[in-house]
């Protein structure tokens, strides 16, 4: 039996998110039905971090069980073949130690959420960024940004349903930049909390856009009570970056 780590590259806009789902058609369920049409072996897969109905993947890393004797190159190019038609890619997959866990063994995990800022609607990028039509300020969501890095209760943050034992997290990157129409929100940390990225960025963007001063902000994060913060930015635009592992 050998354990593989798989780096996955997904479009989510199909799928109701990474969780297999009884009635509704998931990555983690794409995935598996490869490996068993691969080697007809039914294993489960592992994730760093599961992703919501919509939300894409770049570098997301699972792990997996198989006993039959191959190599990286074919588990890679065999799921590739199986998966299709899905817009699901294997980018890697590496043979690891049995104990390796895609989840607990990560450091750090990043997101990266895009916003296209422009007042004409999405066409080519539909379903790949947020569009938001008002102008953005990113300095100033800059600054609302630095005031959520290092260690808070993100209540403010932290979707209803959330499953966390606690709202304390650690946020160790926050950053907004700008390339002319496109602006992107990379966030790093251990782990996150349910809907944590998104709530975050549909909250700058009420700075961004001056509908929010950064006192509001201030004042809404310092509630810590989520009735008090900005909505929840779309899935569409959040992207699972990577992954951060021991060397």
């Amino acid at each position: 039996m050998t354990r593989w780590k798989l780096t996955i590259e997904y479009d989510g806009t199909d799928f109701c998110g990474w969780q297999r789902q009884p009635d509704a058609p998931s990555v983690q369920q794409a995935i598996e039905e490869a490996i068993e049409k691969f080697c007809g072996e039914k294993t489960g897969l592992t994730v760093a971090g599961r992703t919501d109905t919509g939300v894409h993947a770049r570098a997301q890393v699972a792990h997996a069980d198989i006993a039959r004797e191959t190599s990286g190159d074919i588990v890679r190019d065999a799921l590739n073949f199986h998966i299709r038609p899905h817009k699901i890619a294997i980018l890697e997959a590496a043979a690891v130690a049995e104990d390796f866990h895609a989840r607990f063994d990560a450091l750090g995990r990043s997101y990266r959420y895009v916003i296209h800022n422009r007042r004409a609607p999405l066409t080519l990028d539909l379903h790949r960024m947020w569009h938001v039509a008002r102008p953005l300020d990113i300095e100033t969501m800059q600054r609302a940004a630095d005031i959520l890095i290092g260690q808070h209760d993100f209540s403010t943050f932290r979707a209803q349903n959330c499953q966390s034992k606690s709202p304390v997290k650690t946020l160790d990157r926050l950053e907004v930049t700008r390339e002319g129409e496109i602006v992107t929100v990379h966030a790093e940390a251990r782990s996150f909390l349910y809907h944590q990225v998104r709530n975050m960025v549909g909250t700058l963007a009420l700075v961004g856009s001056g509908k929010w001063t950064l006192n509001d902000f201030r004042t809404a994060f310092a509630a810590c009570d989520r009735t008090k913060g900005g909505p929840t930015a779309p899935p569409d635009g959040l992207f699972f970056w990577e992954v951060r592992y021991p060397r």
